[in-house]
């Protein structure tokens, strides 16, 4: 692809907003879907294919999770995952030029999961400009304390990446609402206290804050942690949540049997999620 194509392919890919602005303009009730993955595993060729089965099969947008070493919010399968990766060589550098290929032809736009670390160790305005090139448009990290994210935020505002904060189950009114100011492409209301992974039932207390959330902001909610399930999924549009955020069932799929069986697999669930938000 020549410079010329590449511009055009990063000026034509839609932000998170934008994204999210579509699905309330088209209709109201339009939960959006959220998947997530770990990057190298099983292999950055089979990450490429799920990204494109995910994208044809229901994703809304995508969170692509960078393997990193000491990754503190997540549960054991992802954890499991991204120790797997990172023994068969994955690097963030390895991820972006596979992210450059793959993100033209995706309607989704893709948000990286990434520490904090990382970030600063390779500078954070160079980081920023190299994943927006690769054509990612969101950025999550678990780990960024509200008191330092603006630090990330102005710098990332100028160059077009949108960088969503968490809210713990456990956050005050009032820091509920300084992150929700502060926020960009949506607000990531974490569902469960600890790390992420599977659960058979979603803590009813989520309700009681999408309603405080809503009644503090206007911007799209994510629910994320513990959401494995298409019931659960269609508990969080019901209780108000405006995208679901699914990992750990995703990866989970993506690890067992062949690469082939699993990318079956993740298309076959990806429908089953969509469906269970659209109904």
């Amino acid at each position: 692809m020549d410079n010329k194509l590449v511009y055009l392919s990063l000026i034509l890919m839609i932000s998170v907003s934008q994204c999210f602005e579509s699905l309330r303009t088209s209709d109201k009730k339009n939960c959006a879907l959220i998947p997530f993955i770990t990057a190298g595993d099983p292999n950055l060729e089979t990450t490429a294919k799920a990204l494109q089965v995910l994208d044809q099969n229901g994703a809304d947008l995508i969170e692509l999770g960078v393997p990193y070493s000491d990754p503190l919010a997540d549960g054991p399968v992802i954890q499991a995952a991204a120790t797997r990766a990172l023994q068969k060589g994955t690097r963030l550098d390895q991820v972006l030029e596979m992210v450059a290929t793959v993100s033209p032809t995706l309607k989704a736009p893709i948000i990286l999961f990434t520490y904090y670390n990382p970030i600063l160790h390779r500078g954070i305005k160079p980081f920023l400009e190299q994943i927006y090139q690769a054509g990612a448009r969101g950025l999550v990290v678990p780990d960024l304390p509200l008191e330092e994210a603006e630090t990330l935020l102005q710098p990332a505002r100028e160059i077009g990446i949108e960088v969503t904060l968490l809210v713990a189950p456990t956050s005050p009114k009032e820091r509920i609402e300084l992150i929700a100011r502060q926020s960009q492409g949506f607000i990531y209301l974490v569902s469960v206290t600890g790390v992420t992974g599977m659960r058979s039932q979603v803590q009813t207390r989520v309700e009681d804050i999408l309603k405080e959330m809503r009644s503090l902001t206007d911007k799209p909610i994510g629910v994320g942690f513990g959401i494995s399930q298409p019931e659960q999924a269609t508990q969080m549009r019901n209780w108000g949540a405006d995208a679901v955020i699914v990992g750990s069932a995703f990866v989970k799929r993506l690890a067992q049997g062949t690469p082939e069986q699993a990318l079956s697999d993740i298309g076959q669930f990806c429908q089953d999620l969509k469906t269970a938000i659209r109904n």
